[in-house]
């Protein structure tokens, strides 16, 4: 199996369930408030992990008790923590995450140490690249961290995935020579490229990120499943699986590290695609991040549960 490397964001996650999301201005209650283990870097290799792949993760935290919660729950998941900076002058990153009845959710982060990821960490820990086949990267650590270790990820043969959240106001156009494969879900497609309603306009905006350098691009849109545009096959949809949703909390990163694992085990990125939407569905009908993250036995008996429902 080829090893993955996750290069990105460790963060807290304080989540609120609420009947709606607030308005500007308005004051709601909740009955409860819990602390789980997030930031989609974390999310990636953890999910990464309870699949099976020989994951390590190189990011930042704070010297706190929120980062022993961060890295115990990686380390349970298999992930290599051992690359993993502990800042004696940063706090460990939080996100404040509210849950609304219909599952969908708004989330403010606060990067505290994640913001201090710098582009000498990732010198520092150049054989963590050399070492890796597939490297991940989001955008929750500084946009200047990210264009130079994937470029240093493209000098060294690397295939180099980029999950573009959050789209900075500015996203440098010369990262996009350094991605093999992009996967933005609708709002972030529409942020990178301009266009409006994008999902009559797909291969318009596809077509746009491949001019700029992408090879592959993956847009997750939800219930209305997947839109893949790849080098090796082509255009295609890929259907959504249905399900009641609770929370849409990691499913993105969720479905990126599948996308990987299944690509590390040799799979073509359609197929892997197809697996990474059974995580995903999975994902969604359970609370929290890395809590609602599944196992590789779980989707496999779930992946025979549904293909026995649609032959009977």
């Amino acid at each position: 199996m080829k090893k993955i490397l996750v290069i990105g964001s460790l963060n807290l996650d304080m989540v609120v369930n609420v009947d709606h999301t607030p308005a500007t201005g308005e004051t709601i209650l909740s009955n409860n408030m819990e602390m789980i283990p997030g930031g989609k870097g974390a999310n990636q290799a953890c999910a990464a992990g309870y699949l099976g792949a020989d994951i390590t993760m190189l990011g930042s935290v704070g010297n706190d008790m929120y980062a022993d919660i961060l890295l115990g729950s990686l380390q349970k998941a298999g992930a290599d923590t051992s690359k993993i900076l502990k800042r004696s002058d940063a706090t460990t990153g939080i996100a404040l995450i509210t849950v609304n009845s219909d599952g969908d959710n708004c989330i403010v982060v606060i990067s505290g140490a994640n913001a201090t990821l710098s582009c000498n960490d990732i010198d520092n820990n150049i054989d963590l690249l050399k070492e890796a086949d597939i490297i991940i990267f989001q955008l929750e650590i500084p946009i200047e961290t990210v264009c130079y270790g994937a470029k240093k990820a493209k000098t060294l043969g690397k295939t180099v995935i980029l999950d573009p959240a959050p789209v900075p106001k500015e996203f440098p156009e010369e990262l996009y020579r350094y991605v093999d494969i992009i996967k933005p879900n609708e709002t972030e497609l529409r942020m990178l490229t301009g266009i409006d309603q994008i999902e009559s306009r797909l291969p318009e905006a596809s077509r746009q990120l491949r001019n700029q350098g992408v090879k592959n691009i993956l847009v997750t849109l939800g219930e209305k499943g997947v839109y893949l545009d790849s080098e090796e096959d082509g255009i295609c949809r890929i259907p959504a699986i249905p399900v009641d949703a609770i929370d849409t909390t990691a499913a993105g990163d969720s479905f990126t590290a599948a996308l990987a694992v299944m690509l590390s085990e040799g799979k073509c990125l359609r197929e892997a695609a197809i697996f990474a939407n059974y995580v995903s569905a999975i994902v969604v009908t359970r609370k929290g991040a890395q809590s609602s993250i599944p196992t590789l036995d779980e989707v496999q008996q779930y992946i025979r549960q549904i293909e026995a429902e649609k032959a009977s």
